[in-house]
């Protein structure tokens, strides 16, 4: 199994209130800091969210791959908000190798986290990647994996086939618009994904998700509530959108229960 049995679903609604790349500059409430952080999701929670895609950020505010924040984080969490699951990222943003990327998970080992496969399986190097989600899995980190495309969906599905990726349980994170002009996505680019989706899913057990980039963030959260799928909320893919997009976006839940 890809999956221990004891492995929590997705949450409904994750929130990503930081990501790696907006700064104060942007918004003068992204929470920067581990105490910010823990305030917001705490926030969050109390609004109806029941799990946190969390960035650390080191003294110069950029985003870092840095095992010991992540560890006074998860553990501030468990105090504050022990009832939130709460997921690290191994975001490379350009600047971190998959040999860092999964150091992190190897030094944290979180309970969840999220892995890009583009990222994790460059072409034709699968005999690390395959170590590591082994290892992340007998450790009993979650692994919910990233794909920016149907063509990055196929392959995951490819590297499952291979055994590079074990198991048949699987959490997946479907992003929109990331690479669109404008980073500006729509509904309906989530059909290429669920046409991947129906032709390879089989006997597999799927928890699937969505983020989506730009003003039709909630729409596409929709659209994903409507399909099966449960939604992440980020502040960086729908920068820009206005406090018309939260107040939305929050109370509704994008139509999924936020119910604990």
């Amino acid at each position: 199994m890809s999956q221990h049995s004891d492995f929590p679903p997705l949450p409904a609604i994750m929130v990503a209130p930081n990501g790696a790349r907006r700064s104060k500059a942007d918004h003068p409430a992204l929470p920067m800091t581990i105490g910010e952080t823990v305030e917001t999701a705490r926030a969050c929670f109390e609004a109806g969210a029941q799990g946190i895609h969390a960035h650390v950020r080191g003294p110069d505010g950029a985003h870092v791959l840095d095992a010991g924040l992540y560890r006074e984080l998860l553990s501030e969490m468990q105090v504050a908000v022990p009832r939130m699951q709460v997921q690290i990222t191994t975001e490379a943003v350009g600047l971190y190798s998959p040999q860092i990327q999964r150091e992190l998970v190897y030094d944290v080992k979180p309970k969840a986290v999220s892995v890009a496969i583009r990222e994790m399986v460059p072409e034709r190097e699968t005999d690390a990647a395959g170590v590591f989600y082994a290892r992340a899995l007998d450790q009993g980190s979650c692994i919910q994996h990233i794909v920016y495309s149907a063509e990055d969906l196929s392959r995951f599905f490819g590297l499952v086939a291979e055994s590079v990726i074990p198991g048949r349980r699987h959490q997946l994170l479907f992003v929109l618009g990331r690479y669109s002009s404008g980073q500006e996505s729509d509904p309906d680019d989530l059909s290429p994904f669920l046409n991947v989706l129906e032709t390879n899913r089989r006997d597999f057990d799927l928890d699937w998700a969505v983020c989506a980039f730009g003003h039709r963030e909630t729409d596409c959260l929709v659209r994903a509530s409507e399909e099966g799928g449960k939604a992440r909320i980020g502040f960086e893919t729908a920068f820009g959108t206005g406090t018309d997009h939260w107040q939305r976006t929050m109370p509704t839940g994008c139509g999924i229960s936020f119910r604990h």
